[in-house]
């Protein structure tokens, strides 16, 4: 190990915030195995290191109509294309069902851009799942949200007040990728700038919708655009604290137009274990067994994660290499060591006690 990283990885395992430029030197070195075990030390420290968490959900994505044009999206549709879709009630209510049918009893509605669909199309859905299902609904990332605002002409926060009266429980940390303006300009230059992403969280945050994190990286982005992502997201937990969880992922080859680049998986591991030790104020790591596959989603287990993002009924974007039951949710972190702890996607544990089987 070199001398260069183990003052920085004793200074966090002893509770310690590390700099930006700390980060930047872990995330630089090839020395990636003291900061994997590092990553998993510290999370034994936080966590019950008897258990690993998990909840269910389904995704419903109630449009593909976008007109933000991401460079790495093949979901999307033009606007008036003729091969796009709009979810109505009705489908909406048919996937809920299907959802609670199989186990689950959460749900996250998103969706593309659609400048086409009314304030009252979202009220409607949310009453629908959370009223007569009685069902946390996740919905929408900060592009939808602000976008939708701008659209009504209100104001963000009167925006959320309405959706949250509405039924909406949370929002999830979507379209985040990499927030830094060179890597915005090449990912997606429709989208919230990393200052704006921020802004929207925060205003969720304050108005009691928590939500997640994320990062995806595995494209032309360099380390400092990476320390730099973390650092706005611990920035923010800093002001608002809703951030439940933090989720790094890698890009999936989509698209011609967009760089994909293979991500190793010590690369992977290592940056779960930063993420441990740097997002110190994000008491959650959770691994995407989706986006990730089985056997490398172990590993993150013993790298800083003490959760799976899984398991995930429906997804229309990502190729899953998932979970699909809860039952193999469960088989799955037995497998890996541990006992099975099934949370609610707002990350409470009483409603499952003892962990579901």
């Amino acid at each position: 190990m070199t001398n260069t990283i183990r003052p920085i990885l004793d200074k966090a395992l002893a509770g310690e915030r590390i700099s930006p430029k700390e980060a930047y030197i872990l995330l630089s070195s090839p020395d990636w195995n003291p900061i994997v075990a590092a990553g998993h030390q510290r999370r034994l420290q936080l966590h019950d290191p008897a258990t690993v968490s998990y909840t269910a959900y389904r995704v419903i994505n109630y449009t593909n109509y976008c007109d933000v044009d991401c460079s790495f999206c093949s979901f999307k549709d033009e606007i008036d294309s003729d091969r796009g879709y709009v979810l109505s009630l009705d489908e909406i209510a048919a996937k809920t069902e299907e959802a609670l049918a199989l186990g689950a009893d959460h749900i996250f509605i998103q969706g593309g851009v659609n400048p086409k669909l009314p304030l009252s199309y979202y009220t409607d859905a949310l009453r629908l799942v959370s009223g007569k299902y009685n069902v946390h609904v996740r919905g929408f990332s900060p592009v939808e949200l602000l976008r939708l605002a701008r659209k009504e002409n209100m104001p963000l926060p009167k925006l959320l007040a309405i959706l949250k009266d509405a039924g909406l429980g949370s929002v999830p940390g979507a379209g985040a990728e990499i927030l830094t303006d060179r890597m915005r300009q090449i990912l997606s230059p429709k989208k919230l700038s990393g200052e704006d992403w921020c802004h929207v969280m925060g205003e969720c945050h304050k108005l009691g919708l928590p939500g997640s994190s994320n990062i995806v990286f595995g494209s032309v982005e360099t380390e400092e655009d990476v320390v730099e992502h973390l650092t706005l997201i611990r920035d923010q937990q800093d002001r608002t604290g809703g951030f439940l969880s933090f989720i790094p992922w890698v890009f999936q080859p989509q698209t011609k137009k967009f760089t994909v680049r293979h991500v190793r998986g010590w690369e992977y591991l290592r940056l779960v274990a930063v993420s441990r030790l740097f997002l110190d104020n994000i008491a959650n790591i959770e691994v995407s067994v989706l986006g990730m596959g089985k056997d490398l989603g172990e590993l993150a287990l013993f790298a800083g994660a003490n959760d799976i993002n899984s398991i995930v009924i429906e997804e229309n974007v990502l190729r899953s290499a998932g979970l699909k039951t809860l039952g193999a949710a469960v088989k799955f972190i037995r497998e890996a060591g541990f006992t099975p702890k099934r949370r609610t996607l707002n990350y409470e544990f009483g409603k499952y006690e003892p962990a579901a089987a």
